[in-house]
């Protein structure tokens, strides 16, 4: 991979994509091309074969998608499994009707089975049913890989695909409807910090398991696939440290300086009871995380206030207390 390749980033001001972009000008790429939603409809198989002939790139990075947490899965199964179907399907069409040196997907741990032996090891995929509340997702993830590992077969394309564990960082989404775990407990703590709220509401028991990594440090793994790896194999890429949903409820609390109640709405769904991941592949390959939780929650929390001060978050509701996970 030299730095005068042209790698283009689908998905590029998203959490992940944004990322990525920045480590490559960091690291003085010179040929990138940084794809948003502005520039292509990813859903639209015709645009994309457009796009892609116009752009003849020889790294793609598909890190767009369809993401969000509990709450969202439930509401929009059609749309999560449908639009991130058509998006990776689309996305390998045209890398198949114009070469690609490399295309890495980007996918989840939410593909595994809910009760995976922990640590989840990638052989654990298909191996048993999936978590209900974000099986729409799951399947979707899961068809972009197997699609990437037939055209590798069939074509001779170099497919590889990333499963990263709960990400968090700058560019997140904290559209309380919408986000992760992390991002919208950020939101919600501090809209009850400044609005003087006495107790959050959390939904389910908080005693789920959950593995964070930091944005940066998974650009610094992608990159690192992109130069190294060559299999159809699934990669996971995590910390290999896990807390309980409680414990991050403390620590988010302590970074924004909340001081209010806590309460756990124990009707509400948990999700799977625990998701840490074995990234011993990736580890030998040279890559560990840089990152400790608490220094990345102080750094998208001061992300989150300079947006927030210049009105760079759009759509965020103030009165909407409950976090999902």
């Amino acid at each position: 991979m030299e730095r005068s390749d042209r790698v283009l980033i689908l998905g590029a001001r998203g959490l992940v994509g944004s990322a990525f972009h920045r480590l490559l000008l960091q690291e003085n790429f010179t040929n990138v091309v940084a794809c948003g939603r502005r520039e292509l409809d990813i859903t639209d198989a015709r645009a994309v074969l457009d796009y892609f002939r116009q752009v003849k790139p020889d790294y793609v990075l598909m890190a767009a998608g369809k993401v969000g947490g509990i709450h969202a899965n439930s509401a929009f199964p059609w749309n999560f499994a449908y639009d991130n179907i058509v998006m990776a399907s689309n996305v390998l069409e045209a890398v198949r009707q114009n070469g690609a040196k490399k295309v890495l997907m980007l996918g989840s741990t939410c593909i595994y089975p809910r009760l995976a032996p922990q640590p989840i090891q990638e052989e654990s995929l298909l191996s048993g049913p999936l978590e209900p509340t974000n099986q729409w997702y799951a399947i979707a993830k899961i068809a972009g890989i197997k699609l990437g590992q037939a055209l590798r077969r069939q074509h001779g394309i170099s497919v590889i695909a990333a499963m990263p564990t709960n990400l968090y960082g700058p560019n997140d989404n904290f559209q309380p409807e919408y986000s992760h775990v992390l991002p919208a407990l950020l939101h919600r703590f501090h809209a009850a910090k400044e609005q003087a709220v006495p107790k959050v509401e959390i939904w389910g028991t908080g005693s789920p398991r959950r593995e964070f990594l930091y944005v940066d440090d998974l650009a610094a793994a992608l990159l690192l696939l992109f130069q190294v790896y060559d299999d159809e194999q699934i990669i996971n890429v995590g910390t290999g440290q896990d807390l309980e949903i409680r414990e991050l409820v403390s620590l988010v609390a302590e970074t924004v300086g909340y001081q209010g109640d806590v309460w756990y709405d124990k009707h509400r769904p948990d999700g799977s009871p625990r998701k840490q991941t074995d990234s011993t592949r990736l580890f030998e390959l040279g890559w560990k995380p840089q990152v400790e939780l608490r220094e990345g929650l102080r750094h998208t929390y001061d992300w989150y206030l300079t947006a927030l001060a210049q009105r760079a978050l759009r759509g965020l509701v103030q009165d909407n207390f409950r976090a999902e996970i």
